[in-house]
Order: C-alpha cells, then structure tokens, then sequence
C-alpha cells in the first residue's frame, strides 16, 4: 500500500525518522521512493542565473549579497536571445528543465514582463520552466503563469527558530506568502532549504516539518548542501556529516513521498559514493551543468559517467500534439 500523503507531522515525528538507524532509514525512504517513482531514473534540470549579484538581502549563505565582499559583480538582466542560446544548449546537453535565477529581493513588474517574455522563448523549446526572482505578489506571479513558466523556486532555507540566525532582512512570514501567491496562481512550487548552515538535527527536523505540512507538498524540493564562500557570513562553518546529509535526502523522501527531492547545491563537494547513497534514499532529481548561479557544479560528462556507473536513466520533456509531459528515457546511458 502506497504511503498516503499527510500534512500533519510532528517535530517529534520527524526527530524519530533522523533517529533511526541509517540502514532502517534507508530501507524505509527507498521502500516509500519505489511507491511513487521509478527509482532509476531522475529529472535533470540546469540553472542559470539570468541577472547576478547586487540583491539588497543579507542571506549570510548568500555570495550574491551586495554588503559581502566575495567578488561577485552585479550584472544586468540578460537579453532574451542570450538566454535562450544557454537554453538549447542545456537541452541540447539532456536537460529537461531549465530554471532561471535572478538576485533580486522583489522584482518591479516591468522585471516581471522582461521574465515573462524570457519565459515564453524558453518554453517554446520545449523545455519545463523554473524561475526564482525573490518575493512576489498575486499579480506578478500571475503574470509569470500567463507566460507559461511551469514551477516557481522559493526556498524557506531553514527552521522558522533558526531563521533569523541567518536572514534579517525579511521574515519567514514573506517566504510563506510568496509560495501562496505562487499556489494561487496555479504555478507548481519548489521549495527546499539548506543544511550545513549550523543548525541542529532538530533544526533540519523543523525545515522538513515545515515543507512537509504546507497546503500542498512542493513538487519539487531542493536540498542543499552550503556551499562555503569566501566573504560571506557562513564561511569557515563546520561541514555537515554527509550521513546526516544523506539522513536529510531519506526524512524528506518519506516526509514528501510524491515529490521530487533534488540533490541540489554541494553536490561538487559530495564524492560518487555519497551521491549514490543519496538516489538510493529517494534523491530524483540533479541539477546538470558546470555552474549554480555562482557556484561550481559537476560538469556534464561527470553526471553522465555516474549515471552509467550506476545504470540511472534521466527523465526529458517531450513535446506532444496537445501538451508537455514528462517521459523516462536513456539519453544518459547512451
């Protein structure tokens, strides 16, 4: 019997999953991937930051932030041409999905148009969409759904006790505004978080918690690994242990059974074997490229070696007659 989906868990039903032993764990979040996903294949997306640094926020994880020294130079809103040539050259590379990533804190509308208008090229390649522009309103996200984007990205980062260790200059209060605004639109939501940041097992407990009895469960969410930069607040933080990372990818997979939990950030700094643990554990989703907005990703040939190694198969959008669906392939194998 399928696991059923609930919006109801605990803390203290969360803290017991992270407190199982690793092998039960593992049985139990792959037991419930197999209930909902083919469990060798995984969605592969590629991000790419359409207008980099200068955001006003004070994220300390965050390399983008204007007030951190870490030598990322603010740059403009790409041209739509520009995009859409990284566009094909990602599906041109098997990716399925292409996400776009803008540092703001909350777009103008007429940034929203300029996003929309990006939007409508990508999808006309045939590819799912993804955009992650900061805050929006009812109205921009709208918008943003009239241009055919397909998911919008809005992280809740952390616990909401431990959020203000890291962000103070907006509340958790916006992020869950925002993903409703998103929700009553009609887009598809994802949203994740990121451990390593210093927080507690309970603390990683609380973000699951927190993603996990949401109206709706995202349909996609991301799990980071901080990516340490130099200049930021978070730099020099103590690594995460990477069974507690791999724990983090298993609690999410139960917690969300038919979402698509993304080894997301970190995944450079991850070795093979880890990155195997964490499919196995019910991680369905990469994302594919040498870069992550401003930080470093595996390259291409590296993602494929490893889903040759361990006989993965990606799953690519392909255009029909009457819609966009996704359909399992082996263009990874090849």
């Amino acid at each position: 019997m399928a696991q059923p989906i609930r919006h109801d868990w605990t803390r203290a039903d969360v803290a017991a999953l992270f407190a199982l032993p690793f092998n039960e764990l593992l049985f139990r979040a792959h037991s419930v991937h197999r209930e909902h996903h083919d469990p060798n294949a995984v969605q592969v997306s590629t991000l790419l930051s359409i207008k980099t640094g200068g955001c006003p926020e004070d994220c300390a994880y965050c390399p983008q932030a204007a007030r951190y020294d870490t030598g990322v130079q603010a740059q403009k809103l790409m041209s739509v041409e520009a995009v859409l040539e990284r566009a094909k050259a990602a599906k041109d590379a098997g990716a399925s999905r292409f996400c776009m990533g803008a540092a703001w804190r909350s777009p103008k509308d007429r940034d929203v148009q300029k996003v929309a208008e990006i939007v409508r090229a990508v999808k006309g390649l045939g590819l799912e969409t993804c955009a992650t522009l900061g805050m929006l309103n009812g109205e921009q996200a709208k918008t943003l759904k009239g241009a055919g984007l397909d998911f919008y990205n809005h992280n809740l980062d952390t616990a909401p006790e431990f959020y203000g260790e890291i962000i103070h200059t907006r509340q958790y209060q916006d992020r869950l505004d925002t993903l409703e605004h998103v929700r009553e639109a009609g887009l598809k939501t994802c949203c994740g978080g990121i451990v390593g940041m210093g927080e507690t097992r309970d603390q990683r407990a609380g973000l699951l918690q927190t993603l996990a009895n949401l109206p709706e469960h995202p349909e996609s969410v991301p799990i980071n690994q901080l990516v340490q930069v130099e200049g930021t607040p978070l730099s020099g933080t103590e690594a995460i242990d990477p069974f507690d990372f791999v724990r983090t990818i298993a609690v999410a997979r139960i917690l969300m059974p038919a979402s698509m939990v993304r080894l997301s950030a970190g995944r450079q700094q991850m070795d093979d074997a880890v990155q195997a643990l964490c499919f196995f554990a019910g991680a369905n989703s990469i994302f594919y490229g040498e870069k992550l907005l401003t930080t470093g990703n595996p390259d291409v040939e590296h993602d494929r070696q490893l889903f040759q190694r361990l006989n993965l198969h990606a799953l690519e959008v392909v255009e029909t007659s009457s819609t966009v669906h996704a359909d399992i392939v082996e263009h990874c194998a090849a």
